[in-house]
């Protein structure tokens, strides 16, 4: 996929990264897992970290389309996100949950995923449309609209009621509710 599909509306690119695969190679060895749950974050959103403007964390947020976010959350733990959008305008898509597919077990959440993918704060800002940057998207499977849950994001307490979160139905690696 190139930079034109990450350029599209944020909340867009939640729900048509659902089938696709997000793969991070380390060393020889490639970890692998098809992306089965999203949740879109736009600038004006209060629980978006762009809200506030550009800091230190969240520049990366302000960047085109295209690349990786990874931030430490809770003192212990990863997530990531896709940036989306146009330069200037700070918005993202958080990986709630992968399907493995290779080298990965539990990852239906944003931090089991980081940790069975082995992403940290290191794959920050890299091109996801370059599969030479070793963290990268794919294509797999277009995910037709029937099977696409839309529903309000969990895990935060501002905008609680957006219904910016996008999953496989009856896909049994969804993050639990």
């Amino acid at each position: 996929m190139d930079k034109s599909f990450y350029n599209q509306n944020t909340i867009i690119v939640a729900k048509e990264l659902l089938g696709k695969n997000l793969c991070h190679k380390v060393g020889n060895i490639l970890y692998k897992g098809m992306i089965v749950e999203t949740e879109a974050y736009q600038q004006e959103d209060p629980a978006c970290h762009a809200y506030c403007g550009l800091t230190p964390r969240n520049k990366v947020m302000f960047e085109n389309g295209g690349i990786s976010y990874v931030y430490f959350i809770y003192g212990m733990h990863f997530c990531m996100n896709v940036v989306t959008e146009r330069k200037g305008y700070g918005c993202a898509v958080l990986i709630r949950a992968l399907e493995p597919l290779q080298n990965i077990d539990n990852s239906n959440g944003p931090a089991k995923l980081t940790k069975a993918m082995h992403i940290t704060r290191n794959q920050n800002g890299l091109d996801l449309t370059n599969k030479n940057s070793n963290l990268w998207i794919e294509e797999n499977q277009n995910i037709s609209e029937e099977n696409i849950i839309q529903t309000t994001r969990i895990g935060i307490n501002k905008a609680v009621d957006y219904p910016w979160r996008f999953y496989i139905k009856d896909n049994p690696w969804v993050s639990k509710n």
